[in-house]
């Protein structure tokens, strides 16, 4: 298969940065977690802050 030169710059465009849930403001459900993926995030540990984040989308889903 034979790619146009438009398709091979979208494919090598870089990474889509989507930013991090935020927790609501004194909400300590969501702030103890934040905090966790702060700590997880300075030590390199993308996976747990992966995880904190779907909590966090979560538990937002849960209150609506």
């Amino acid at each position: 298969m034979q790619r146009t030169a438009a398709a091979t710059q979208k494919m090598t465009s870089g990474p889509v940065h989507l930013g991090l849930p935020e927790p609501k403001g004194g909400c300590d459900v969501c702030g103890a977690p934040a905090r966790g993926r702060e700590t997880a995030h300075r030590n390199g540990d993308l996976s747990k802050v992966s995880d904190v984040n779907g909590e966090m989308c979560s538990h937002r889903e849960d209150e609506r």
